[in-house]
């Protein structure tokens, strides 16, 4: 089944756009980054450090809006598939979600979600 998180066009091209999933203390958090033809999906997680990549709301790109910034360390990743090209964690990759497009709006799996939310919950929290 599909999740709808918002119409195509309330994403800028390029820019990005942040979204939580789930209830209780612990939702899925991730983003969604537009760029030419380019819809990708990513959990905010930076794979250096395991916190949020972003400071801000929605600001996920460079200046230049060529690649994913993490504002802790500056880990840069290529928008199309999220690996990382410079900073702290060359080589890693930031975790995908997949998406699509249906009717102009922006879906997700909700059983993709569901098992990234529950595989990413903090151990504490899942007792």
């Amino acid at each position: 089944m599909g999740v709808v998180l918002c119409p195509l066009e309330e994403i800028a091209d390029p820019g990005s756009c942040e979204f939580s999933w789930g209830d209780g203390p612990w939702p899925l958090e991730f983003f969604v980054v537009r760029k030419d033809s380019n819809l990708s999906g990513f959990v905010n997680r930076c794979p250096h450090a395991g916190h949020a990549l972003n400071w801000q709301p929605n600001r996920f790109l460079t200046r230049e809006q060529d690649l994913i910034l993490c504002n802790s360390h500056g880990a840069r990743f290529r928008i199309v598939d999220g690996l990382c090209v410079s900073g702290p964690c060359p080589g890693a990759s930031l975790e995908r979600i997949t998406l699509s497009v249906e009717d102009g709006q922006i879906v997700a799996d909700e059983e993709e979600l569901s098992s990234l939310a529950q595989r990413l919950m903090p151990s504490e929290a899942a007792k």
